[in-house]
């Protein structure tokens, strides 16, 4: 009688909430939101985010679940979990983390000896409340094998500071408060966003975009609805001008002289005057 392996599990949730703020969260949401609409046109890139990757068959234990993610080379699809021996055994490139109390310790040991075990190729961190890290936003490149701090560029009198994913073609910003940067306190809070640094342009999440391009819609119709207002409003002036002309021929004004005066052509004067 053969005897059958037992089935082994691989749990989708640890039963803990997605994350332990509204700081967390809504960064968590902007980044995966945005980079998949920046991926969208690449079929073979996978954005997700605090989701199980299991990367060792029949070891349900070695999982990770960062808070962002990007893998290349895999199929774009909803997954309820990812399991490397399935997919090729690609695992994340791009890894960025959400730092909070309960992860800080996490985020800067021992994750960072995982992930570069793994070959993911960056680590980014960022805080949030400026509570857990210094700098707020770090990130790493992995060299040889050990991770390497990547350069950070700032122009503080914009209160901007910035690191290039060479991963991802894009630069993480961070934008400081202009009121903290006069004061000299550290801020509350920072603006972190991706951009695209050969356009210069600020990656937007699907909601983002959408908004956008409502306003347009609204700003493009208060245009052409002011343009034909003003053509109205010459139109008008203009038949008022032409009516006025037999006025003006009543109290013996030549038509140069009314022409002149309305700013009217000579032939269209002498045309009202023929009629």
């Amino acid at each position: 009688m053969v005897q059958r392996l037992p089935l082994i599990e691989y749990p989708e949730s640890d039963g803990q909430p997605m994350t332990e703020s509204d700081p967390t969260r809504d960064y968590l949401v902007y980044a995966v939101s945005a980079l998949r609409l920046f991926f969208q046109g690449r079929r073979n890139v996978y954005v997700s985010g605090n989701l199980f990757i299991y990367y060792e068959e029949g070891n349900p234990k070695k999982c990770i679940s960062p808070d962002v993610f990007v893998i290349f080379g895999v199929s774009k699809r909803q997954r309820r979990s990812y399991k490397a021996w399935q997919e090729g055994d690609k695992l994340p490139s791009f890894v960025l983390e959400i730092t909070s109390r309960s992860t800080k310790k996490e985020d800067e040991s021992n994750k960072p000896k995982l992930y570069a075990s793994l070959g993911v190729q960056e680590y980014f961190q960022y805080d949030p409340t400026g509570d857990y890290l210094q700098p707020q936003l770090k990130g790493q490149r992995l060299v040889d094998g050990q991770y390497q701090p990547i350069a950070v560029q700032s122009s503080p009198e914009e209160g901007e500071y910035s690191l290039l994913s060479q991963t991802l073609g894009l630069e993480l910003r961070l934008k400081v408060p202009q009121a903290s940067i006069l004061s000299g306190l550290a801020p509350a809070s920072l603006d972190l966003r991706f951009y695209d640094p050969i356009s210069n342009t600020q990656l937007l999440t699907f909601e983002e975009t959408e908004e956008a391009r409502t306003q347009a819609e609204s700003l493009q119709q208060q245009a052409e609805q002011a343009k034909q207002q003003a053509e109205q409003a010459r139109e008008t002036e203009a038949l008022e001008r032409r009516a006025s002309i037999p006025r003006l021929l009543a109290i013996g004004l030549t038509p140069e002289q009314i022409a002149q005066a309305l700013n009217l052509p000579l032939e269209e004067v002498e045309s009202s005057t023929a009629e």
